[in-house]
């Protein structure tokens, strides 16, 4: 009997020529496709056309017959390559398809996004995008050590971990040792298994199925063991393993009255939720204390508070000092520290929950904010990092103007920015004598963040302009740095 065959992602060349025609090649599969996630896809691979078109040819030619997919096909046979490489339009394109492709996580896509991806680090081995790109779609795979390889490749590569790796990483090893810790236990419990994990993990497993269905679980148990361990010892994909355990442990459940159950099962929810967030030391997140919409109406009673927008004007305000002079610090999502122009000090931060820009940063209160309660849970148990903060909000504080307000998409059709939920909190709370925002020109004169959220779209989900009306009605003075509410 075979063992089972360790399933790799295979090496790649990384040739762009190659990466381009496989992007011709699946975007002919997309034509007509139905499903959502396919069809983002499909527009990301026209937009990457368009910049192989233009930037491969000295002069844009007239679009064929026969649509994308053939204009794709005719660059990658002519000029399709930039003089200088892989430019960063073309860059830029590659990502957005392999990201898309990876959101759609079936099997053609992920082999798509892995090309891209090799391509990519070939032409640019620094690239942190593309490592952190290759870590996910390993991940995917379900090649938990090669991912954790190219996530702390993505590390050593940047400053600002806004995408909470390093709690990634942590977490995949702990649910690693977990799941080893697992097998052993097992291994203990039906030593009996020993004899079948040389074997097919397959050919085991079906064995002992159909054992157990004969109503021989004494002689089922040690074959459904021994193709845990044996898929274990090949480093089959986590999702296999995982899946399997699963089916063993319910069977084994059903069985009942097993004494030794209950620690087999204990180390199996352990070993998932470290996957599934990290390795968060206990509900309340290292000792953090909830706050509730009154707890932090109490906290910011009776103190001035200034909101710092993530804005170029802010960046080159020279304001640093009149700002640590508030009481109160308020900063968003994937904000820039200048001591000189944005002052040195954060009190307060407050992010959306999708991005983990900053979350590392030590303040006293973090209001994460979300529209979807799920998520926003999800979020914060895989993306908070202990000790960080002092208080956190709770659910009364998740999504302020949608919750506290009810104000609904019918009176307020877009989704409000952080910032705004932030003002339209404090003001509907209206217990501090001096509400001012820095910088907030609503994007005009771009944008100051982190070097990592740099490339993060201005997302046009948001009405900028309805927010500036709100604040400029109840405005009591406004200067070039300084809008004041109070």
């Amino acid at each position: 009997m075979t063992r089972v065959q360790n399933r790799r992602a295979p090496a790649r060349g990384g040739d762009l020529d190659e990466c381009l025609h496989a992007c011709a090649v699946h975007s002919g599969k997309l034509v007509g496709s139905l499903d959502r996630r396919r069809g983002e896809l499909a527009e990301q691979l026209r937009k990457l056309l368009v910049v192989v078109a233009t930037e491969g040819t000295t002069t844009p030619a007239p679009a064929p017959s026969g649509g994308a997919t053939a204009l794709l096909k005719r660059a990658v046979k002519g000029a399709a390559t930039p003089s200088g490489g892989i430019n960063n339009d073309l860059l830029d394109a590659l990502l957005a398809v392999a990201n898309k492709a990876l959101e759609c996580g079936y099997g053609d896509e992920l082999n798509l996004a892995l090309v891209i991806s090799d391509t990519v680090l070939a032409q640019r081995k620094n690239s942190r995008a593309g490592w952190r790109l290759r870590a996910r779609i390993l991940e995917g795979l379900g090649e938990e050590a090669e991912a954790v390889e190219a996530y702390e490749r993505y590390l050593e590569l940047t400053k600002d971990d806004g995408f909470g790796v390093a709690n990634r990483i942590s977490g995949m090893r702990r649910a690693g040792e977990r799941e080893n810790e697992l097998l052993a236990l097992l291994g203990r419990q039906v030593p009996a298994a020993a004899e079948y994990r040389r074997e097919s993990a397959t050919a085991v497993w079906a064995e002992g199925l159909a054992l157990r269905a004969a109503g021989d679980w004494k002689a089922a148990e040690p074959r459904l063991v021994g193709a845990l361990l044996a898929l274990a010892e090949d480093e089959a994909p986590v999702d296999d393993r995982q899946e399997l355990l699963s089916q063993y442990l319910d069977l084994r459940i059903a069985e009942g009255n097993d004494p030794g159950l209950a620690e087999a099962v204990a180390l199996y929810s352990e070993q998932r939720r470290n996957r599934m967030r990290g390795p968060v030391a206990n509900p309340t997140f290292d000792g953090v204390q909830w706050i509730t919409l009154g707890e932090f109406r109490n906290q910011i009673a009776g103190k001035s508070v200034c909101l710092i927008a993530n804005s170029g004007r802010v960046g080159a305000g020279g304001m640093g000092k009149e700002i640590d002079g508030y009481d109160l610090v308020v900063r968003f999502n994937s904000y820039k520290i200048d001591p000189k122009n944005t002052g040195e000090r954060t009190d307060i931060h407050v992010s959306i929950h999708k991005h983990a820009f900053n979350w590392e940063q030590p303040v006293t209160t973090r209001l994460i904010f979300g529209g979807v309660s799920g998520d926003w849970k999800h979020s914060l148990r895989n993306k908070l990092v202990p000790g960080a903060q002092q208080y956190l909000g709770d659910e009364s504080l998740r999504w302020p103007m949608r919750n506290i307000g009810q104000i609904g998409p019918e009176t307020w059709s877009g989704i409000p920015t952080s910032g705004f939920n932030m003002l339209w909190l404090l003001d509907f709370l209206d217990v501090s004598p001096t509400l001012d925002l820095i910088g907030f020109d609503f994007y005009e004169s771009g944008a100051y963040r982190v070097q990592e959220a740099m490339k993060l779209a201005i997302t046009s989900v948001h009405e900028y302009t309805s927010e500036k009306d709100w604040v400029m009605q109840r405005a009591q003075s406004v200067s070039d740095m300084r809008i004041s509410l109070r």
